[in-house]
């Protein structure tokens, strides 16, 4: 759930919370959607990707927007009708204490920006994209606004993910060892009021913590000091995801692609589809509701390079090794630290979307083959019990 953008002066760059010690810690800094952020640290990417694997991960995400929807009404099932008119998701049904993942659609049935959404009592909390933040804000109070309030929040957000997650968390916070995943809490740590969930972006089990902005550097040095956790840069969080078959935006969806195109169908709940109680309503809904019905001309699939060599985002791809004709193209590709080998996805046309089709990618001019494979690639360990 986040996107990268060309460099830009380092003096209009924002800073998170967390700036200070990502230069104590020998960070190597890069411009990412606006802020100045960490890439990676001295042990570099594939030793931090296979840390948070076997261990914990600390990330700073604090570059992502925190937004509150509160109805005018006080009655939190008014704000989640009123988001339902923004996203192809069931919020109404959100129980309290807990979250889902959620698309921002347009008219065309494109996808804005990916989110979480939390049901947190009262409001909902929105976790959206740093590169969208202000776009969603704009979105919400554009059509929302006649019946909520919608708040930005300034505040930081660190991601804890690993193996190793729940043990350290729980020295600081013990009743996140009782949290399942996707499971919203408030947890005081080290004095702060904090928003806790049980969730992340890297197909471990963890954590994301909304910190008070002058809190996020104590509380991070305290998960500093503990057994097995270590600082992670944006590097190895983007290995981490792709392993994990989840999708960034901006590069594997956008305003041009549909949430059914993009293998997405799980994140509309079946009461906001056809024959639900509550069916459509929202942006780009008749084309969505289409496609799931009639299917689309084509499909985000997992891809498995035949070789050792990577095939990186942008690369075309095509059904045979001479057609002059590209079905589709790869949106990430990169070495698995975890698997041992390369992995991509992207989109290809639905005819060649079956597991174990053969499809080929343009890399030098030269085309590689590559077979189509379920995702993830890794399996999740997310604790659901």
């Amino acid at each position: 759930m986040s996107e990268s953008t060309p460099a830009i002066d380092p003096a209009l760059l924002k800073r998170t919370p967390l700036h200070a010690l990502h230069i104590a810690h020998g960070a190597r800094m890069v411009p990412f959607a606006g802020y100045d952020m960490p890439v990676q640290y001295a042990s570099g990417v594939l030793k931090e990707h296979l840390h948070t694997r076997s261990a914990a991960g600390l990330f700073d995400v604090s570059h992502m927007g925190q937004i509150i929807l509160r109805a005018k009404s006080g009655a939190i099932a008014d704000a989640a009708l009123a988001l339902e008119k923004l996203v192809p998701v069931d919020v109404l049904g959100l129980a309290p204490g807990r979250q889902r993942y959620g698309l921002f659609t347009n008219e065309r049935g494109g996808i804005l920006d990916d989110l979480m959404i939390a049901h947190r009592g009262d409001h909902l909390l929105l976790i959206v994209n740093a590169a969208c933040k202000d776009a969603d804000a704009a979105h919400l109070r554009a059509h929302l606004s006649d019946t909520c309030e919608i708040e930005s929040l300034d505040r930081a957000l660190l991601a804890l993910q690993g193996p190793a997650a729940e043990a350290a968390l729980a020295q600081l916070a013990p009743a996140t060892a009782q949290m399942r995943f996707m499971d919203v809490r408030t947890l005081e740590i080290l004095g702060s009021d904090c928003i806790v969930t049980r969730s992340g972006y890297t197909g471990e089990d963890g954590f994301e913590i909304s910190t008070p902005a002058d809190a996020a550097e104590s509380i991070a040095t305290a998960l500093l000091a503990l057994p097995g956790v270590a600082l992670i840069g944006l590097g190895a969080r983007d290995s981490l995801r792709l392993e994990a078959g989840m999708c960034l935006y901006g590069s594997d969806i956008d305003q041009t692609t549909t949430p059914i195109e993009a293998d997405l169908l799980w994140a509309i709940q079946p009461v906001r589809r056809t024959g639900g109680a509550r069916a459509g309503g929202f942006p780009g809904a008749n084309i969505i509701l289409e496609q799931i019905a009639s299917g689309t001309s084509r499909k985000r699939v997992g891809l498995q390079p035949d070789g050792r060599a990577p095939v990186r985002s942008g690369a075309q791809l095509f059904a045979d090794d001479t057609s002059p004709s590209a079905i589709g193209h790869v949106t990430s590709g990169g070495f698995g630290p975890s698997v041992d080998r390369p992995i991509a996805m992207g989109y290809v046309a639905t005819q060649q979307s079956t597991t174990a089709t053969a499809v080929f990618a343009e890399v030098r001019s030269k085309r590689l083959s590559l077979g189509v494979t379920p995702m993830p690639f890794i399996t999740p360990k997310y604790k659901r019990g």
